[in-house]
């Protein structure tokens, strides 16, 4: 029986309504496919913005949320990972509570590391493992300290091969040579003989005093590089080059999280100076 002309013609725009509809969707099948790794990236890249508000405000808590959960969404991010544990350090370095201090350089050290996994030829991976070690070992006994000392030496020499004058670095450095020339001389024998006498060799007040020196003309407006100057001219015995150091520490502005409580050491320290 031959069907009546109006349902032939129904029955031909359906077919051809959904032969749209399917070649629609063929086509936004790509976009949509490729969605949720553009969210991801808009997610990550919105989290590492944030975070980067709350460290120019001086709020390392909130700074390390954001940088975490930008790990969380991209596990091998570069830049949310070295950033992450530089946060980390600071909130480590003033935590009165032994075992949340050493949780926090923990949680940097892991960052710091997986940065370079990232990403070993860029400085700043480099210098956030050598930091982030560098103040685990710095809140340890003496004794102790003496199993990091190379890591941190060539943690920060490697930046330094990659960014020259990087200041972060150079101050790593000449706090290293520091805390190695104020070892007593039973611990630093202790030390030459676990980790040779080559590296701890190199170690001396003049070669702290010229990277602090260097890190300060890198960032003259970092409180903390003007901080540990004076604390090297002050053990190197050069008491005016020293007091002139914190002088100059009082005067800098405040950028970074900690540098409420620099500016207190400073002040404390220079009335102590004779």
């Amino acid at each position: 029986m031959m069907q009546p002309t109006y349902i032939l013609a129904v029955r031909t725009a359906r077919r051809w309504a959904i032969g749209l509809t399917v070649g629609a969707a063929s086509v936004a099948l790509p976009g949509l496919l490729f969605a949720p790794r553009l969210l991801i990236a808009q997610s990550v890249s919105d989290l590492l913005s944030a975070g980067d508000r709350e460290s120019v405000a001086r709020r390392p808590s909130a700074a390390l949320g954001n940088y975490e959960r930008a790990v969380k969404a991209e596990p091998t991010s570069y830049v949310a990972l070295w950033k992450a544990a530089r946060e980390a350090v600071d909130l480590g370095e003033f935590e009165k509570n032994p075992e949340t201090r050493t949780a926090l350089y923990a949680r940097a050290t892991d960052y710091a590391r997986r940065a370079v996994t990232a990403n070993a030829n860029d400085a700043e991976g480099h210098f956030q493992l050598a930091r982030a070690v560098g103040r685990t070992a710095l809140a340890v006994n003496p004794r102790e300290r003496v199993k990091y000392a190379v890591e941190v030496r060539d943690e920060a020499l490697r930046a330094l091969q990659l960014h020259p004058k990087h200041p972060g670095a150079l101050h790593v450095l000449g706090v290293w040579n520091a805390e190695v020339m104020r070892l007593n001389g039973f611990s630093r024998a202790v030390a030459k003989a676990f980790l040779g006498g080559q590296v701890l060799g190199s170690a001396s007040w003049a070669e702290a005093i010229r990277y602090m020196e260097l890190a300060v003309t890198a960032e003259p407006n970092r409180l903390v590089h003007h901080l540990d100057l004076a604390r090297v001219y002050r053990d190197a015995g050069r008491r005016n080059e020293a007091r002139a150091a914190y002088q100059a520490a009082l005067r800098a502005p405040l950028q970074d999280a900690n540098d409420d409580q620099y500016r207190k050491q400073a002040d404390e320290e220079l009335k102590k100076l004779t």
